[in-house]
């Protein structure tokens, strides 16, 4: 059963940021960000919830990510 999309609090986004020194990549700190702060690790509920957002959307659309498959693939491709 998959979750209803979640609404990303922005706002929290950009405070975890400041805490991730390590990456660069937003996308790649906002997917842990998901992942971490309300405990998603389904990649379609990871692609729901991007895809319903305005800013996430535009992020998946850059990267050319239509699908959840391609999601999965971009989350396991190697840094």
């Amino acid at each position: 059963m998959y979750r209803d999309p979640i609404d990303i609090n922005w706002e929290d986004f950009k405070t975890y940021k400041q805490t991730v020194k390590t990456q660069k990549d937003n996308f790649r700190i906002l997917l842990d960000f998901i992942r971490f702060q309300y405990a998603i690790s389904n990649t379609f509920d990871i692609y729901n919830t991007l895809i319903n957002d305005e800013l996430g959307k535009m992020m998946l659309d850059k990267r050319d990510i239509t699908e959840p498959m391609k999601l999965e693939k971009y989350l396991f491709k190697p840094l």
